[in-house]
């Protein structure tokens, strides 16, 4: 019996222990963080726009954070000017820092890939811009009509994918998904980091 109340107290102390070094410390540290000037709180569309990228598994190959440029090649390949930092995701929640890079980093795909047509093009079929592409094509963020009806966003696609009749039209989800996308912009400068004490006088 003893025994068992020693195994029950150390697995209790163990939990506690991980509870307190894993959620609250980090959680009180970071509740100060303060959002930069230049990061913008996220309108209504993007923030949709943020559900339907969640939805649709896109954290499952693509993630959203610049490592050090002491220990990757992050910043040199041209996915940030600058490594990520907490106060980059304060308006984050949750936060979409993401494992895996099937894809590319999208922490500043908006910086490296403004257009939003180059975008709604790759949604609907990659390999008509990327031929070499393995991302899954989403093309039931569209919609097929007969023909344009007004106040409709038709979406230019090359001949090889279009469809044979009709015409691809952008529906609210597929431009908020793209309002989204271009929105991850996270050049400016954060005066606690090596980049920006750098270029000061």
């Amino acid at each position: 019996m003893t025994r068992i109340c020693v195994l029950l107290m150390g697995a209790l102390a163990t939990v506690i222990f991980a509870l307190v070094i894993l959620v609250i410390l980090p959680s009180s540290l970071l509740s100060h963080v303060e959002a930069p000037p230049q990061l913008k709180r996220p309108s209504q569309q993007e923030l949709l726009g943020r559900q339907i990228y969640i939805s649709n598994g896109c954290i499952y190959c693509h993630t959203q954070q610049v490592r050090d440029a002491e220990i990757t090649a992050d910043v040199s390949s041209g996915l940030g000017n600058r490594a990520s930092v907490p106060a980059d995701y304060v308006y984050d929640a949750p936060n979409l820092l993401g494992t895996m890079r099937t894809g590319p980093d999208l922490f500043n795909v908006g910086v490296r890939l403004p257009d939003s047509n180059w975008h709604l093009l790759h949604l609907y079929q990659p390999r008509a811009l990327v031929p070499w592409s393995i991302m899954p094509a989403f093309p039931f963020l569209f919609e097929h009509k007969p023909k344009a009806e007004k106040g409709d966003k038709v979406l230019k696609v090359p001949a090889a994918y279009a469809p044979k009749q009709g015409v691809v039209v952008i529906t609210p989800e597929a431009a908020a998904l793209v309002a989204y996308l271009t929105s991850l912009r996270h050049d400016y400068p954060i005066p606690d980091s090596p980049a920006f004490k750098e270029s000061q006088p």
